[in-house]
């Protein structure tokens, strides 16, 4: 689990035919959100990197067993084109997911420190659900490409993982912590690196700090 590696550390969408029914059946029944789904969230802007940054070494692992997870296809697009129909798509999948998945820690699951995968089972820990996020996404259009897993330092001062969604009206961010998609600087957490969109390599974010949350919703 991240948590085990940091806590000394301080601190256009590809549209698809038939986006819409795809997203009906994620949303289906649900109750009203305190996040408006139709709404597009306001112009923010992005987080800016500063150089190179390692991966984390169980990435590195999770690249040798799924290498299309991690490949950047630069013909791809790097960043959305937010319309209220993808905003909608991406809302509902990070509750569906926080929703269905388990949380357990690698220690708890697999018997080691930190392990990235699929959460296959179920169960899983915050870059498990990430992983998840991320491949629903891409099968829904997004390109892979735009949505980048990102380490921070979160509220707690242990590492954690998060989705970074790169889009035209500023980066966003998937969580397990909560159902709200926040913009990267209304987090509270302190920006340590993410995947980079040219190539293999991760960039470093200058480890950054943002805004509290104050509106985030933990259902």
């Amino acid at each position: 689990m991240l948590k085990d590696r940091f806590t000394a550390v301080a601190r256009g969408a590809r549209t698809l035919a038939g986006a819409a029914l795809l997203l009906a059946g994620i949303v289906a029944g649900a109750p009203t959100q305190a996040q408006t789904l139709a709404a597009l969230p306001p112009v923010g802007n992005a987080v800016q990197h500063a150089g190179s940054a390692r991966p984390v070494n169980a990435w590195n692992k999770f690249c040798e067993r799924f290498p299309k997870e991690c490949a950047v296809d630069t013909r791809e697009e790097a960043t959305i084109t937010l319309t209220p129909q993808v905003w909608q798509l991406i809302v509902a999948v990070n509750r569906k997911v926080n929703r269905e998945i388990r949380p357990m820690t690698d220690k708890d699951h697999w018997g080691v420190v930190d392990s990235w995968d699929f959460p296959t089972d179920g169960i899983g820990d915050c870059e498990d659900y990430q992983l998840l996020k991320r491949r629903l996404l891409v099968e829904r259009g997004l390109p892979r490409r735009a949505l980048r897993m990102t380490v921070v330092i979160d509220e707690l001062n242990e590492g954690h993982a998060v989705l970074m969604v790169r889009t035209d009206r500023g980066d966003f961010i998937l969580d397990n912590k909560t159902n709200a998609v926040l913009p990267w600087q209304q987090t509270g957490y302190v920006y340590v690196k993410r995947e980079g969109h040219d190539g293999l390599a991760w960039v470093s974010l200058g480890g950054v700090t943002t805004q509290p949350v104050t509106t985030a919703n933990h259902e």
